[in-house]
C-alpha cells in the first residue's frame, strides 16, 4: 500500500512549472510498461498541451484551477473536482489559470 498527497506533489509541481517551461509532471500510478498510467500534471496560467493523439482511453480529472480540453473544434471547460473524458480523437488541454491536474490513461492494446 502507498499513500500519496496529490495535493502536496501539485504545490510541487506549480513550484517547478513557475521555474522552468510553465509545465511540470509527475507519474505517480504505473508507467510507459503499463496499461495504466496515472500522471499529475501541473500548468502555470497559459500553458498549452498541443494537440496530440490519444495512447488509449484518458480522462482529466481538475484537482486545481481551470483547464479546456479542445478537440475537433469543441471546447471542454473544467473546474476544480471536474472529470473531463478525453475524446478519442486529437486534443490539446490549455490552463486558463494555475492549474493542477490528474491524467489517467489506458493504453489499449
Amino acid at each position: 500500500m502507498q499513500k500519496l498527497s496529490l495535493d502536496a506533489l501539485g504545490r510541487e509541481l506549480l513550484g517547478k512549472a513557475a521555474a522552468g517551461p510553465g509545465r511540470a509532471g509527475q507519474t505517480v500510478v504505473g508507467g510507459h510498461e503499463k496499461a495504466l498510467r496515472q500522471t499529475v500534471i501541473a500548468m502555470k496560467a497559459n500553458a498549452e498541451l498541443t494537440e496530440h493523439a490519444n495512447p488509449g482511453e484518458a480522462s482529466v480529472h481538475v484537482l486545481r484551477g481551470r483547464v479546456v480540453l479542445s478537440s475537433n473544434g469543441q471546447n471542454w471547460e473544467g473546474r476544480d473536482g471536474d472529470l473531463l473524458i478525453v475524446p478519442d480523437a486529437p486534443h490539446s488541454l490549455r490552463a486558463e489559470q494555475d492549474s493542477v491536474i490528474l491524467l489517467t490513461v489506458v493504453k489499449l492494446r
